[in-house]
């Protein structure tokens, strides 16, 4: 028993130490720095200072926690124990006007927890310019002012304090005004009286100069208008108005009501109200009714950011003279911010075996508001066995109170209360989960369920999509998140030739150009994963949404873009306005307004004729079709995307005001220029292969006539063809004549020349007398009988016509169609354009070919 009450004892007495070497640590650190320095500029050695070795700074968690602030200034460099600026710090956004400049930091060691009281004096450096409301100031002074009258002239504004603020005026020099200043009081006085008939107008430069060094000064301009009337400079009512204003005052909140009067009458005693120089913060806050003089409030009134507004007045009369005066408005406070509890520290287990008073942990509560409404009470409410023992303001340290037995209970949540003083008063808790056995049983959680990256297209490889950030509340090693991608596939690819993430940040990176058109979206599992043993991870979905670019142009399916080939419409002849005529069909690859297509005629042979449908592509009539309109018609449609910038296609439309195509004559113009090299080849192919055959022809021919004048004369049967025009209309053979049979006589029509035409098959003359009129009346079939018989020299007895000069004949006009004017280039048609065709030297050669055989053949005695 006494063994025990002596351990008891020992316990108690190391809490007490404990506790008495955490208060006597405890001390205050002031540095005193200029503003504006560069980051990472050292301002003192905290290490040093607080006689402690730089080395264990990483050890013990040294750590600066900013009170009420948002920003971190400065920053511990854990190698040297230097305490470093991390940010530009600007001493005019953090103070404005007050003389003294404090920032208060407390410097936090873990293991045993020391607290100390850090103060930032940061000094003022001349980084501001002194500078007036305005550039030009605009004054209208009579000429019968007397001399030594003042006029008032808004002072100048300079940024920083003490000797960096404005220190001096100086009036550049001119014969009827001096410089007068006097408590910050800036007054033009005249020294000589004016005179309007000599100078009605002039400028005067007034500098004002700080005391900083390098010295800034700031200029502004006085324009003096010299009038011929008495007036008076408006006077205010107080030179200091003052105000109280709770914070949190709605909008339309009246402050205060100023007033000024002008011993001056009618125009000139109308005195209208403004603010002076104001700072960028305070022009959003208040307003001021130029009539009345009421002071408003506009904006948000919040104590804690500003607790008191000093603003300038400025009273102007009718023409122009102006008086200042100045309004402070204090800012009552009023208890609207809660108590807000941070975990600084917090262990996540505690040994089972830890004595009592061991620390698993420190919290620092903060209220906004001041006086009552900022004082805390602050503790732990529940059975667990923990306390809250106080430290430095507004800290306190989680210690626990009995021993602890992990077989009994595992976890503990440890709820924190704090309260204010204020009336009413605001509160508000916090929970701490604390395990007894450090195990790794907390697997990383990501900050969001799921994310969503957006990334334009065409993007270049390695650009950044999103961020994934996972926590885990465990401790050390077991607590580090490891983030990967979990193996998939994208389109048949894997994922990692999308996309990649950065195992320490979870930044996603693209690896590759992605193209919206291919591919809009897709996802990918991220797997954050801590150190601990085993290893516990989780797992989120991360979507990546491809936004579209107007990287494709509008493609026209209809009609084809030339260079493949020709789309001709025909428009009948009497179409009315507003009739529909064609349209051009084209689609963008695009989506969204990157894909909303606009059609345009960009250029027609008929301006008037046609119009388009700016969104549909109906290419219609505008009036009726009128006989003076030019058969063939051209458009050039553009077709642009909405996209920025936008991009277009063109296409050519022709247009055959025609009923049947028969009617025209010039189809053939529509062909292709790639076409015309090789149609041109075939043409003289062709010509070269008719003069073969002609000059063989001939050969044979004047064998055949020098065979024949060896010969006794023949009868011959006639199988020429020979224009009916040279025949008795109603002509037949008299039988026993032998002179020729009817039978064996054709008349063959050659092509007349339309692109439709063909050889025609003509009847024979019978044996009896027919008339002309019906030998079109056969068939080819009676053609080809009487061709037949032709051919049969054995029913006649004489020597019949030669076969094949016929078969010549039928191959010569065979070929012509393939060489007409459709198949030929517009440049050689020789009834469009002067020049002879191929379908032209077929005709010329079955001329000559008719006419040699008929002189040398057929009747050479003739």
């Amino acid at each position: 028993m006494e063994s025990k009450g002596l351990s008891s004892f020992a316990l108690l007495l190391r809490f007490c130490s404990l506790v008495a070497a955490l208060r006597f640590v405890h001390g205050d650190l002031s540095y005193s720095f200029l503003e504006e320095m560069k980051r990472e500029s050292v301002i003192g050695n905290v290490a040093k200072d607080l006689g402690i070795n730089p080395k264990i700074l990483s050890s013990r968690k040294a750590r600066l926690d900013f009170e009420g602030a948002r920003r971190r200034f400065c920053d511990i460099n854990m190698n040297t124990g230097d305490l470093i600026t991390s940010e530009r710090i600007d001493r005019e956004s953090l103070c404005g006007k007050k003389p003294s400049c404090v920032v208060n930091v407390d410097l936090v060691l873990e293991t045993p927890l020391e607290l100390h009281r850090v103060s930032l004096h940061i000094q003022d450096v001349n980084d501001n310019s002194p500078k007036f409301k305005k550039d030009l100031i605009e004054m209208e002074i009579s000429e019968m002012a007397e001399k030594g009258n003042h006029f008032s002239i808004e002072e100048a504004h300079d940024a920083d304090i003490g000797q960096n603020a404005v220190q001096r005026y100086t009036l550049q020099k001119n014969e009827n005004f001096i410089l007068s200043v006097e408590n910050n009081k800036v007054e033009l006085v005249l020294e000589n009286k004016l005179d309007r008939e000599k100078l009605s107008e002039m400028n005067v430069v007034l500098t004002a100069v700080d005391g900083g060094s390098p010295q800034r000064s700031g200029t502004v301009i006085i324009h003096v208008t010299v009038l011929d009337a008495n007036d008076n400079a408006p006077v205010f009512s107080q030179d200091v108005y003052k105000a109280t204003l709770p914070e949190n005052s709605p909008p339309d909140t009246l402050v205060i009501t100023v007033s000024a009067t002008d011993a001056d009458e009618g125009v000139n005693a109308d005195v209208t109200y403004d603010f002076g120089h104001m700072t960028e913060d305070d022009v959003n806050v208040f307003s001021i009714d130029p009539k009345t003089g009421e002071i408003k409030v506009i904006g948000v009134i919040d104590f804690e950011v500003k607790g008191i507004f000093e603003l300038r007045l400025e009273a102007k009369d009718g023409l122009g003279l102006t008086s200042y005066a100045k309004v402070l408005i204090e800012v009552t406070d009023v208890n609207d911010n809660p108590p807000v509890i941070y975990l600084k520290s917090l262990s996540s287990s505690i040994p089972e075996n830890a004595p009592p008073g061991t620390e698993v942990g420190i919290i620092n509560v903060q209220d906004r508001d001041s006086d009552k409404n900022g004082q805390v009470r602050c503790s732990i409410q529940g059975n667990a066995p923990f306390k809250l023992v106080p430290s430095i303001k507004n800290y306190y340290s989680v210690v626990s109170t009995g021993q602890l037995d992990r077989e009994l209970v595992s976890d503990y949540n440890i709820s924190i209360f704090a309260t204010d003083e204020g009336s009413p008063p605001l509160s508000s808790s916090k929970s701490v989960h604390l395990s007894v056995a450090d195990i790794n049983d907390n697997p990383p959680v990501f900050e969001e369920q799921s994310y969503s990256a957006y990334v334009s297209e065409n993007n270049q490889a390695g650009s950044t999509l999103c961020r994934v950030s996972a926590r885990d509340p465990d401790w050390r090693q077991n607590g580090t998140v490891i983030y990967s991608l979990l193996a998939a596939e994208v389109n048949g690819a894997p994922v990692s030739s999308y996309v990649s993430v950065n195992g320490d940040t979870g930044l996603i990176h693209a690896v590759r150009s992605f193209d919206y058109e291919q591919l809009r979206s897709f996802q990918v599992q991220v797997m954050a994963r801590d150190n601990g043993s085993p290893p516990l991870s989780s797992n989120v979905s991360v979507s990546v949404l491809i936004w579209d670019v107007n990287d494709n142009s509008p493609q026209i399916l209809y009609p084809a873009p030339e260079g493949s080939s020709f789309m001709t419409e025909l428009v009948p002849k009497a179409a009315h306005g507003g009739s529909l005529v064609s349209k051009v069909i084209a689609v963008d690859a695009d989506s969204g307004q990157n894909a909303w297509l606009s059609y345009h005629i960009v250029k027609s042979t008929d301006p008037g004729l046609f119009t388009i449908g700016l969104h549909s592509g109906e290419i219609r009539t505008q009036r009726d079709i009128s006989q003076s309109d030019s058969m063939k018609q051209n458009l050039i449609v553009a077709v642009k995307d909405n996209g920025q910038p936008s991009l277009s296609a063109t296409c050519a439309m022709y247009l055959l005001i025609s009923d049947n195509l028969a009617e025209v004559p010039e189809l053939k113009e529509i062909s292709y220029e790639e076409k015309n090299s090789k149609l041109t080849s075939y043409l003289i192919i062709a010509l070269v292969c008719v003069s073969t055959f002609f000059l063989t022809f001939i050969i044979i021919i004047l064998g055949v006539r020098f065979c024949r004048r060896r010969k006794p004369r023949l009868l011959f049967d006639g199988a020429v063809a020979i224009p009916s025009g040279y025949l008795p209309p109603n002509y037949a053979d008299v039988d026993g004549t032998g002179t020729l049979r009817s039978a064996y006589n054709y008349d063959a029509y050659l092509t007349t020349g339309s692109r439709t035409s063909d050889f025609k098959f003509v009847s024979s003359y019978n044996d009896n007398t027919l008339p002309a009129d019906q030998t079109l009346r056969k068939s080819p079939t009676d053609f080809l009988e009487a061709f037949d018989e032709s051919t049969d020299a054995s029913q006649v007895g004489t020597y019949s016509s030669p076969s094949w000069f016929h078969v010549l004949n039928i191959i010569c006009l065979f070929f012509a169609p393939s060489l007409t004017e459709k198949h030929i280039p517009p440049h050689v048609s020789f009834w469009r354009h002067g020049s002879i065709t191929s379908l032209d030297y077929v005709h010329i050669f079955n001329f000559i070919c008719t006419f040699l055989y008929c002189y040398l053949v057929k009747y050479p005695t003739s």
